[in-house]
C-alpha cells in the first residue's frame, strides 16, 4: 500500500492534525486527540486510534491503560485536508479519562459551564 494518502493531509507545523472520534453506532462525538503521520499509519494498519500525546510527546495507544480501546470502522477527512474523523466502536462504552462516555460533557448554561453527563466509573478503579 502506497503512502501518499498521508500526502494529501495538511499537517500543522509541528507535524500534527486534529483527529475527532465519532461513535460509529450513535454519531456522538466521543473526543478529540492529534495524530501524527507515524500514529495515523498504524491506526490504519492496526484498526485501532493511535494518538499523538502533546503532553507526554510519544504515541498514545487509546485504551493501553483502561482497555477502552477504539476499533476503527471508517476514515474520513474534511475538505480542507486538515481534520480526520475517526468513526469508531468505543470499547467499554467510556471515552474519557474522566470516566464518562465522552469528552463532550460540560454544556454552557448561561455564564457557565455545568457538568451534564454522568461519570460511569470512577477514574481511579479504571486508572491503577
Amino acid at each position: 500500500m502506497s503512502d501518499q494518502w498521508l500526502e494529501d493531509i495538511k499537517w500543522s507545523d509541528d507535524g500534527l492534525v486534529p483527529a475527532i472520534a465519532q461513535d460509529y453506532a450513535t454519531g456522538k462525538l466521543l473526543m478529540m486527540a492529534w495524530m501524527n503521520r507515524e500514529s495515523l499509519q498504524l491506526s490504519v494498519q492496526e484498526g485501532r486510534a493511535i494518538y499523538w500525546s502533546r503532553s507526554r510527546n510519544k504515541l498514545w495507544r487509546k485504551g493501553e491503560e483502561s482497555g477502552h480501546v477504539q476499533r476503527i470502522k471508517d476514515i474520513r477527512l474534511d475538505c480542507d485536508n486538515d481534520v480526520i474523523l475517526l468513526s469508531v466502536e468505543q470499547i467499554g462504552g467510556i471515552a474519557c479519562h474522566t470516566g464518562r462516555e465522552r469528552c463532550f460533557y460540560k454544556q454552557l448554561q448561561g455564564d457557565r459551564w455545568v457538568e451534564v453527563e454522568p461519570v460511569i466509573k470512577d477514574p481511579q478503579q479504571i486508572y491503577k
